[in-house]
């Protein structure tokens, strides 16, 4: 999973893959318990998918232009555009379930 600031958010949002961000902060007690499950997720779909995190304490304007106001948030993109969302999912397959809908795989 790649900590990401604005910059590489950007950077990974025009790249060629569909990028999995979540949104986070190190006070949340949930995204915290989630992370194990997210590095699954990064290393299983590691040659289809970037996965990525976004603290928003460090990056409060990225925040709020992706118009986040719950954590964890998961978001999907690709070619730049959000597909999808979801907010504090409750497992690993509830998150793979997220991204095989929303990319249609």
């Amino acid at each position: 999973m790649i900590p990401m600031n604005d910059k590489l958010f950007t950077q990974h949002l025009q790249g060629s893959k569909p990028v999995l961000v979540e949104f986070w902060a190190p006070w949340c007690v949930y995204c915290r318990r989630i992370i194990p499950a997210l590095n699954k997720i990064a290393e299983q779909y590691r040659d289809i998918l970037t996965v990525g995190k976004v603290n928003i304490d460090d990056e409060p304007q990225l925040a709020q232009r992706e118009q986040i106001e719950v954590i964890p948030t998961l978001i999907i993109y690709k070619d730049g555009q959000a597909l999808g969302s979801i907010v504090a999912p409750e497992s690993k397959a509830r998150i793979e379930q997220f991204i095989q809908e929303t990319l249609g795989i």
